[in-house]
């Protein structure tokens, strides 16, 4: 190596020239500390000064900047908000099913799962929006899907729900990624059942503290909510609770208090 680049990188030891046996092979396993020193220096002095890493733009993630919004969500109308014990109480409840999920998590990750669930790749967004909503609401066909007494209900249509023999199995870069997913999907469609059971098995696996991805999707999520819930027409719809309670969640679980609904 030049003698500028050791300067660079000072010796921790002193390391004097070995006295090695003639019959040296340093393509061999070294037999003494002093054929180990000696093959270390060997390999030391092949190396280049300055190394060149290959990198395949295609492997990169196609968002290497997190931009979080600092904006809040729309107020909600009049008689939509829920009271403060509302939210307190969900958010209770939602902490017990982490708590539950979490303490499970080993037992049914192990069972085993139906021969007709076969769970995408984490990089297979419209497979998971097709295994989470169904092809029904993925391809937006509005047939009604009927189940049969004899075969059962047919999930690959109205899509899977989380089961925690599913949802089990999922690492965190898997639950944030799906979670991206419905999201984005959530931000041109309407809000559904199928959808609202999904984003709250996600949010509750999602683990705390939240990484800048995470933190940035949730905050999303909860100003879309209010979006949407301004445009129902009536306060006592069953999507207005179900919105409710995922702003509330971000809002006041994973301490996006900006986000929270001021109580009624």
């Amino acid at each position: 190596m030049e003698s500028s680049v050791e300067e660079l990188m000072p010796r921790l030891l002193p390391v004097e020239d070995c006295d090695i046996a003639e019959d040296f092979d340093p393509s061999v396993p070294p037999r003494t500390p002093q054929e180990y020193l000696k093959r270390v220096q060997i390999e030391a002095a092949k190396c280049p000064d300055v190394v060149v890493a290959q990198i395949d733009p295609r492997k990169l993630k196609k968002k290497q900047t997190v931009n979080i919004s600092l904006s809040g969500c729309l107020p909600a109308p009049e008689g939509y908000s829920p009271t403060l014990k509302w939210q307190q109480q969900q958010v209770a409840h939602f902490s017990a099913i982490r708590q539950s999920v979490y303490k499970h998590r080993d037992h049914w990750k192990s069972q085993h799962l139906d021969s007709n669930v076969t769970m995408p790749t984490s990089d297979d967004e419209e497979g998971w929006k097709r295994f989470c909503l169904g092809e029904t609401l993925y391809l937006n066909t509005g047939v009604k899907v009927y189940s049969d007494e004899n075969q059962g209900i047919d999930y690959i249509q109205v899509g899977f729900p989380p089961l925690l023999s599913i949802v089990s199995r999922m690492n965190q870069a898997t639950v944030t990624s799906v979670l991206e997913y419905l999201i984005n999907w959530f931000a041109e469609k309407e809000f559904t059942s199928e959808l609202g059971r999904w984003l709250y098995a996600l949010l509750a696996c999602l683990e705390k503290p939240l990484l800048p991805e995470a933190h940035s999707l949730i905050r999303q999520l909860a100003r879309r909510c209010s979006e949407v819930r301004v445009l129902e027409e009536n306060k006592n719809e069953e999507r207005v609770s179900a919105l409710n309670l995922l702003i509330c969640l971000v809002g006041r679980y994973f301490d996006q208090h900006d986000l929270a609904d001021e109580p009624a």
